[in-house]
């Protein structure tokens, strides 16, 4: 009997040319919390990208110091140690390379964990340094996720003020999710040019309300603008990093609310041959039997929906057996 080896991972991961410096976006829209009028530009980074840069956030550099740190230490470890923090339930616990069930594959690392009522992580998920770290992270990136939907709300003219919060708020029974990403250098991109990447973490919407996403000063991210090029395909741009700073994309539950008035915008992660990736994202997802409807005030006078409705349990349950790339609310489309 002849046995097939299977392929390297590396292998099984693409390559893609990557934009150049010239297709950095140094249009991404920024919104200063702190400042009035903040509610209009959230609105209108949301109508125009689903994508936009958070500053005057208000939460403690050592909060994002301290977590980033922790995560560093924690991925800096033997694979041994790290494999035994592997899901006690899939998809939850470290992961490498195979991102969910379904067969995409990236070259990345990762912890993803399952956010209780008080936004923290299970005891048992984590090392007590690195797990108080994260749970006082994901306590400010929920406050963020919070005043972004509250200033939605207010810049959509939606009454009542949380009627988008209170679906992620304390004490809601909302599913949050929190994922640390770490990217490290590609061995295989060695002597390829610099313009030649990997893929780190496939091109996809996220499927929830809006996540909010903070990294260390290592470049990777890009995001799809809505503009096609000749050829049909999705121009893709590398947004500049930032580590002082939040990004905010709408989520595919967003873009049912308001109808279609957003978008959940596309974006994938590449990583290179030199330089380590560290990234933090929280999902701020509604609880399992919130209805996802088009708010009725946001419909004009004779506008139908363009949805079915249907609740976040079974958009979830839905988006866990679909591809990255795949897209999820086609079978949810009138």
């Amino acid at each position: 009997m002849v046995v097939l080896a299977q392929p390297p991972v590396v292998d099984q991961i693409p390559l893609l040319r990557s934009p150049g410096p010239r297709d950095s976006f140094v249009g991404v829209p920024v919104v200063d919390l702190s400042r009035p009028g903040a509610a209009r530009a959230i609105v209108d980074a949301c109508e125009r990208f689903g994508f936009f840069k958070v500053v005057g956030h208000g939460v403690p550099a050592a909060t994002m110091d301290r977590a980033e740190s922790e995560a560093v230490r924690f991925f800096a470890q033997a694979q041994g140690d790290k494999d035994r923090a592997g899901p006690a339930y899939p998809p939850f616990g470290y992961g490498s390379k195979r991102i969910g069930l379904n067969g995409d594959m990236g070259w990345l690392e990762y912890l993803l964990f399952a956010v209780d009522d008080a936004a923290s992580i299970p005891d048992a998920c984590a090392a007590p340094a690195l797990r108080s770290a994260l749970n006082e992270y994901i306590a400010a990136a929920r406050g963020v996720a919070v005043r972004v939907l509250d200033a939605v709300a207010e810049g959509l003219d939606v009454a009542p003020r949380d009627a988008l919060s209170g679906m992620v708020a304390a004490g809601t029974g909302s599913d949050q999710v929190f994922r640390v990403n770490h990217y490290p250098p590609c061995p295989a991109l060695q002597g390829r040019g610099s313009g030649c990447t990997a893929t780190g973490f496939g091109e996809h919407t996220d499927p929830q309300l809006v996540s909010v996403l903070r990294s260390n000063g290592t470049s990777g991210l890009q995001i799809a603008l809505r503009d096609r090029d000749r050829d049909g395909a999705a121009q893709w741009v590398s947004v500049p990093s930032d580590r002082d700073a939040f990004f905010v994309n709408v989520g595919d539950s967003l873009q049912v609310l308001t109808n279609g008035r957003f978008k959940s915008v596309k974006h994938r992660v590449v990583t290179n041959s030199l330089k380590s990736r560290v990234s933090f994202i929280y999902f701020a997802g509604p609880p399992l039997a919130q209805r996802i409807a088009p708010l009725p005030q946001l419909l004009a006078d004779g506008e139908e929906s363009l949805y079915k409705e249907f609740t976040w349990g079974e958009y979830k349950k839905a988006a866990y057996k679909t591809r990255l790339g795949d897209n999820r609310l086609a079978q949810f489309e009138k």
